[in-house]
């Protein structure tokens, strides 16, 4: 039963990972819930992002190891002629996709979320008018409660380049896998142009990164990403430009005229060359996807398209003043652009909603690049973390270990990877962690949820993990870290 005066008690603008997850908590914990969508279901993580990418990626690893003879002779295995189809990993990627929506969608049904059809725009802080598309309600003004926007966002494309969707084009377009152009410049060199080089070149096309920083994978802690480009990119047929922008980018034709980028230095900011390739892949970050939500209903004023929250993830007019009722989760709101960092957000959202006090701490939400070996992390970088301990008056210290010391990588004969932990050692406070090797994507939540439960290396030093396995490493991070005050006795386990 919906709040007096009210249609439902919530509803979600954006039926993506965020707004599924806002939609689920909400209606477990008995609020009367609504969701609205303009799209498909699922938003870009389901339909175009994390998982088409990850059916790629799949794919793609299986083709690179099958034909990495050493690697295979090792283990005693021998494998010739090693071939793929490009259209069926394609149709594997679509096929995930279409089941992953259906999930999703039938999720929300079964514990029975209205869902709504159309793009949605605000009347007030609680009325929402809607598109008339065919779906379960067929369109006009809903009431609520609550109001979350979960509208997700779309790739940025800088000024100057043009989209074909064939010889120029973003992840969207990417992850349809319609040709494998012999030569590709990649424009940007953070987790989805990493991620599109894995595949690219496991599939037999030659990469070229252009990066806009000084240095390549600028968002990584520095000595991770060192070994990654060790790893990643200088064995394999990848090269890269660093300090240049690409001011304009004009399609080619397949197999006919080829795509010219124009490179300008990105300190004397003067043109330096004219790099011609068969494709070019843009992918320099994603844009919130906030326009026509009429927004001035509620004297919201975006910042670049983001919309203004608090720690709550309420809503902020243009004098910095909580909006009642309106909230805003996940790459609509820029705090951290992940799909996971959604959901959390929109649970949160709803547990203060229902009266329990709660704050999203974005500093233990996990990230991943699914490269081959993977990388992973939580919380800061080195750089970052040191730069903190001299502003607020803390000590930093790293610890780390070596994959090449774990019996189960070097079981998979894939000991290639380091695990770092950053912490404070007086106090055994963790502040990040960064892994790079074979499953780091999943090693590493043990660490977030340690960081996010606040313990402390003095907690964790004791901790067991069964043998041989991956989760070793992160045991070795614990136990080679080093405390200044020593382990205090009533942390010790008791005597049996």
């Amino acid at each position: 039963m919906a709040a007096a005066n009210y249609d439902y008690d919530l509803i979600i603008i954006g039926a993506g990972v965020g707004g599924h997850g806002a939609a689920i908590h909400a209606a477990e914990c008995g609020l009367k819930t609504a969701i609205v969508e303009g799209d498909v279901m699922g938003g870009t993580c389901v339909n175009r992002g994390c998982v088409p990418s990850k059916a790629l990626l799949a794919a793609a690893g299986r083709v690179r190891d099958m034909k990495n003879a050493d690697h295979l002779k090792h283990l005693g295995i021998t494998v010739d002629n090693v071939s793929f189809d490009r259209q069926g990993i394609a149709d594997h990627a679509e096929d995930l996709v279409q089941t992953i929506r259906g999930n999703l969608t039938r999720s929300m049904e079964g514990v029975g979320v209205d869902i709504l059809t159309g793009n949605a725009g605000f009347v007030d802080n609680h009325t929402i008018s809607y598109g008339g598309a065919p779906g379960t309600i067929t369109g006009g003004k809903k009431t609520a409660k609550h109001i979350i926007i979960a509208t997700g966002s779309k790739p940025f494309v800088p000024p100057g380049i043009e989209i074909d969707n064939k010889t120029v084009f973003t992840s969207d377009a990417g992850l349809k896998l319609d040709w494998l152009p012999p030569w590709v410049a990649i424009i940007g060199s953070g987790y989805i142009g990493l991620e599109f080089s894995d595949v690219y070149t496991a599939l037999g096309s030659d990469v070229t990164f252009i990066e806009a920083m000084p240095m390549i994978m600028p968002g990584f802690d520095r000595e991770i990403a060192k070994l990654a480009e060790r790893v990643l990119i200088s064995p394999r047929n990848i090269d890269y430009v660093t300090n240049k922008f690409a001011t304009k980018v004009t399609p080619g034709i397949p197999g006919e005229k080829p795509v010219t980028i124009e490179l300008t230095d990105a300190t004397t900011k003067e043109v330096v060359d004219v790099m011609e390739v068969d494709a070019c892949m843009v992918a320099t970050g994603r844009s919130p996807y906030t326009a026509g939500l009429n927004l001035d209903n509620l004297k919201v004023e975006t910042q670049r398209g983001f919309v203004p929250t608090n720690e709550k993830c309420q809503v902020l007019d243009t004098d910095g003043n909580v909006i009642e009722g309106v909230w805003c989760i996940g790459d609509a709101n820029g705090k951290l652009m992940l799909a996971h960092a959604a959901s959390t957000q929109g649970i949160s959202c709803v547990e203060n909603m229902v009266g329990r006090e709660n704050v999203v701490n974005h500093e233990a939400i996990p990230a991943a690049c699914f490269t081959h070996p993977e990388v992973s992390f939580v919380g800061l970088t080195e750089e970052q973390a040191k730069e903190r301990a001299e502003k607020e008056g803390f000590t930093i210290a790293t610890c780390k270990t070596s994959f090449k010391a774990n019996s189960k990588a070097l079981a998979e004969k894939e000991a290639e990877g380091m695990a770092k932990l950053i912490y404070d050692p007086k106090t055994g406070k963790m502040y990040g962690a960064w892994i790079f090797g074979l499953h780091a994507a999943d090693l590493v939540h043990e660490i977030s949820n340690a960081i996010n439960n606040e313990q402390t290396l003095y907690d964790l030093k004791f901790t067991t993990k069964a043998h041989p396995t991956l989760s070793e490493v992160v045991e070795e991070l614990y136990r080679g870290a080093h405390l200044e005050g020593g382990m205090p006795s009533q942390k010790l386990a008791p005597a049996r």
